[in-house]
């Protein structure tokens, strides 16, 4: 497997795994009642990039790491998923 797809998976993982991430810990403007005018009640109250960007980073790691030993290591694949109905032949 060439580095291109390896970046490419990871990144993917990684955007599916941002949003995942980024309603932990939120605390929205109605929480801690402080409207700013202009703005929508539920718009976040104080937006942490850096913690959303580790957290994303470190979860989708785990994830692809699991992913990557399952399929290259062990050699799972969907072929490999139990049948859940019986064959009725």
């Amino acid at each position: 497997m060439n580095i291109v797809s390896i970046i490419a998976e990871y990144f993917i993982c990684w955007w599916i795994t941002l949003f995942i991430v980024l309603p932990i810990g939120l605390r929205t403007q109605a929480d801690e009642k402080t409207v700013i005018n202009g703005t929508i009640s539920s718009a976040p109250a104080k937006f942490r990039p850096f913690r959303v960007f580790v957290g994303t980073t470190a979860l989708a790691a785990i994830i692809y790491a699991c992913w990557f030993i399952a399929t290259r290591v062990f050699g799972l694949n969907a072929l490999s998923i139990p049948r859940i109905v019986p064959d009725f032949h």
